[in-house]
């Protein structure tokens, strides 16, 4: 099969052997091939094997669009790059750094995962700093024959970036998780970075972009809609609000994870039998706990002390 100019393929990359949860991008530039992520080392056989029944090779790849850093969506860029030397990879800059060096990236997450980080995501190489395009966001770039345009997309993370590509607009995970058209999106919210405002800023920002097809890495491609960020947005809300309410309620934490798993796998269920256990490869429930609880204790901590705030209030009066 040819790769057309600028036709956009999407890789499954069959994440722990699981179809339909983990998806790369790829597309010919003119000037070789732009993968938008490349998922986790453990997974780039199967990136191989996606490049090559498209008629292509790993050595075909000259860009790497990277939507942020995270490990399902980065994990292999220094891999890659390493056995590709032509290829570099684009990156917001307040990722670079943990690209370049990932020892502080790799011990938070073996935190999490403990003795499966190498089942999950393989080896993580540093990237080297000269091989990097650092991005902000808003740029214009050229990539052989297409215009790129990054957009600066936090809420998820905050090296979050979403590309706009002629008819095509790559959201990362700040697009939410669908793994069917089915499918309601919802929000994956680990920590330590989310940002419910941030999101909403970001959600208003991609809505607005004049393309057709949305491509997420959680999965697949789906119509650039208002119906896909409406749904976006109440389940984010619904999500927030209850590790809200759980936390003034003083739930422990194991029954907060456990409350609001169940209460999200039935409404998957309800879409469609087969997602709960596909959406646990995709963004297990429990981190989406973590992220949300660390979000609503660090906005209490912000938050005024009783009676703080009128004494603010005077002191800004009596300024006047």
């Amino acid at each position: 099969m040819e790769l057309n100019l600028g036709t956009v393929h999407t890789l499954d990359l069959h994440f722990q052997g699981t179809p339909g949860v983990v998806a790369s991008a790829v597309f010919e530039t003119g000037d070789g091939l732009a993968l938008v992520d490349t998922g986790p080392s453990s997974t780039l056989p199967v990136l191989q094997a996606g490049l090559a029944a498209l008629g292509a090779d790993l050595e075909d790849v000259r860009h790497v669009l990277l939507t942020h850093i995270h490990l399902d969506h980065a994990g292999a860029a220094g891999t890659l790059l390493a056995r590709v030397p032509g290829a570099r990879a684009y990156v917001h800059s307040r990722g670079a750094a943990h690209l370049s060096r990932p020892e502080r990236l790799v011990a938070s997450a073996t935190q999490i995962y403990g003795d499966q980080m190498e089942s999950l995501w393989g080896e993580f190489l540093p990237v080297p700093a000269e091989r990097l395009t650092v991005l902000a966001g808003g740029e214009s770039l050229r990539l052989g024959q297409i215009d790129v345009l990054p957009l600066y997309t936090p809420g998820h993370a905050v090296h979050h970036l979403a590309y706009h590509i002629g008819d095509d607009l790559f959201v990362g995970d700040v697009g939410g998780i669908r793994l069917d058209v089915r499918q309601s999106p919802r929000a994956p919210t680990p920590p330590p970075d989310i940002d419910l405002d941030a999101w909403r800023a970001s959600i208003a920002l991609l809505r607005k972009v004049d393309a057709r097809t949305l491509h997420l890495a959680h999965f697949g491609a789906y119509a650039q809609a208002g119906s896909h960020w409406d749904a976006l947005l109440a389940n984010l809300q619904t999500d927030a609000q209850r590790i809200q309410v759980g936390l003034a309620a003083g739930q422990e934490p194991q029954a907060l994870s456990d409350a609001f798993t169940a209460a999200l796998l039935a409404e998957l269920h309800s879409e469609s039998p087969d997602l709960p256990a596909r959406y646990e490869f995709a963004c297990p429930p429990w981190m989406s706990v973590q992220g949300l609880v660390r979000y609503w204790q660090r906005q209490a901590a912000r938050a005024p002390a009783p009676g703080q705030e009128s004494t603010q209030v005077e002191s800004t009066q009596a300024a006047r």
